[in-house]
């Protein structure tokens, strides 16, 4: 397998907003994420993604772009940016810009000359059509929810937007469209940054729009339609000018087309999938599917093991915080199903992707009124439910269950009022167990999940069997467990992770070849692990374990 510096690197997401506050607005910026680069160095992080932080009125938090290459006030300036990423690289970080290309703000200058007439060299940049009969061109349902056609009174049209009607799509059929936004790729290229978080990626090509919604997936005319790849080719030969590192997001992609999109010869260098953690969810969670959970994740490792990379991944600005849907919030298991959810992705084939928080162990929020949730689709959610008939307080408890804000509550570096964040109030609110879950308590702390994470990523970088070992899932009907082997020719690791929060018997017997091989537990979340035999034994809940042997 080619060896590269981004498969052996992990990566950190920061979403800006609730990272670091450095100049009291209540906001987090970019002087703030070069506060903590120490700090992300210590534990172990070789590249930053930064989520969006260009010009942007701020509908959807930053994913509504109105110009590509200025900086939101708030975060800061260019100079601010330019800095940031030197001293990321002196310390030997990388960086990596979030690239938003399926559709801009409507504020954007594109948009607005759009707007002014059918007969503008802008309009054919974004997608127009006219009415139907006095009614829309389709019934389909923008992923924010309502419908995807938004009607310009001005000119008697429709136009697209696949989220929210203040991001309207580009328009991929339109030649000088895509001339624009390669030459911004190149800008930001140029100006050496280390690659892009490509978001929203499978939307960009559309279905015929006469063709009835699919009730199934609100998304289905609209996500990974045959013909993209001719679109990302392109993109393609743009990013092949640098060496960096492509992600892309890829949500409607199959792990039966995983080598197209992130195999050797993919469009991306990997892809963010959703099989194994979901996206906009208007429901509260269901109990936690072990074996469906392991199925997903096992189906991407095997689909690209000696074909391509996987980006690994528990938590993201999107979804909820790991530990309160994997893992657990009761005192007694909390810390140990964050451990036990980081061995179980960290040791996956491919590139780890740590979530700002996850690294301590960070919960969900618990909302208590929907004036403190800032996320436009779960308000749209909360009124869309209470719209039915149903209970406001049983609407709120959904919706904070689900809503991606869960997951954008201020970083807790400490145990102060605002966490450490700011010196004022936050833009949104710090959860209050900060008392309990920071930075500042879990860095003296050997035992701390941060500690865990330090040391799990120790283990990845001086072992080529974690990096660019295959992958062989053992025990595959278990209901509790994920076992599996990661190997090269000279050594092997044998990773156990109880998912559950009872006891898990198992047996081996006869899955890890040689009887002569020597075992050695390399690391456990447990203080003292109760190990009786490798081969047949006993996982405490959440107990996690690696093995390694060497020889072949």
């Amino acid at each position: 397998m080619e060896k590269t510096w981004w498969k052996e690197a992990v990566g950190y997401q920061i979403y800006p907003r609730s990272f670091k506050d450095s100049n009291g607005d209540g906001v987090g910026d970019l002087n703030g994420i070069r506060e903590k680069l120490p700090y992300l160095k210590a534990v172990g992080i070789d590249f930053i993604w930064i989520n969006p932080v260009y010009e942007s009125p701020n509908v959807d938090n930053g994913y509504d772009i109105s110009h590509y290459q200025e900086i939101l006030a708030e975060f800061g300036t260019m100079a601010n940016f330019d800095q940031l990423l030197e001293d990321a690289h002196h310390m030997g970080i990388k960086v990596i810009m979030d690239l938003v290309i399926n559709h801009t703000s409507d504020r954007h200058e594109w948009f607005k000359e759009a707007k002014k007439s059918k007969d503008s060299p802008f309009r054919d940049y974004y997608i127009w059509r006219d009415a139907e009969e006095g009614k829309p061109p389709s019934d389909w349902q923008a992923i924010f929810g309502g419908s995807v056609w938004e009607y310009d009174e001005e000119s008697k049209q429709y136009y697209f937007h696949a989220f929210a009607k203040e991001q309207p799509d580009l328009n991929w059929e339109n030649e000088q469209l895509k001339k624009e936004v390669f030459a911004m790729i190149s800008w930001w290229l140029d100006k050496g940054i280390d690659g892009f978080r490509i978001d929203a990626i499978s939307h960009i090509k559309k279905d015929a729009f006469h063709l009835p919604t699919d009730s199934e997936n609100v998304a289905g005319r609209y996500q990974n339609i045959t013909g993209i790849g001719e679109y990302l080719k392109e993109l393609k030969q743009v990013f092949d000018r640098y060496d960096i590192m492509t992600v892309g997001e890829a949500s409607g992609v199959t792990a039966e087309e995983a080598e197209d999109w992130a195999g050797h010869e993919g469009y991306f260098d990997m892809i963010f999938e959703f099989e194994h953690i979901g996206l906009w969810k208007k429901q509260k969670e269901a109990q936690f599917d072990i074996r469906a959970f392991k199925q997903a994740l096992s189906r991407w490792q095997y689909a690209l093991d000696g074909k391509g990379w996987n980006a690994l991944y528990m938590e993201n600005h999107d979804v909820c915080r790991s530990v309160s849907v994997f893992g657990s919030e009761v005192p007694v298991y909390r810390e140990r199903s964050a451990k036990a959810l980081a061995m179980m992705y960290l040791f996956l084939q491919g590139t780890p992707f740590i979530y700002q928080g996850q690294e301590i162990g960070m919960t969900n929020m618990h909302f208590s009124d929907i004036d403190e949730i800032n996320a436009l689709d779960s308000k749209h959610i909360y009124q869309e439910l209470v719209d039915q008939g149903m209970d406001k307080a049983e609407a709120l408890a959904i919706v904070s269950q689900t809503t991606r804000d869960n997951a954008r509550t201020p970083m807790q570096w400490d145990d102060s009022v605002y966490g450490g964040f700011s010196e004022t109030k936050p833009w949104l609110a710090v959860n209050p167990n900060t008392k309990e879950i920071n930075v500042a308590s879990q860095l003296t702390d050997a035992t701390s999940v941060l500690s865990f994470y330090q040391q799990l990523i120790r283990l990845r970088k001086e072992s080529q069997a974690l990096i660019y070992g295959s992958f062989e899932e053992l025990i595959s009907d278990h209901e509790q467990i994920y076992a599996y082997l990661r190997t090269v020719v000279d050594e092997t690791f044998l990773i156990l992770v109880n998912l559950s929060g009872k006891a898990a018997e198992y047996q081996l017997t006869g899955s890890l070849g040689s009887k002569e091989a020597v075992w050695d537990l390399v690391v456990s979340n447990m203080e003292e692990p109760d190990e009786v035999s490798i081969e047949t034994d006993t996982l405490a809940p959440f107990e996690a374990r690696a093995y390694r042997t060497t020889g072949k």
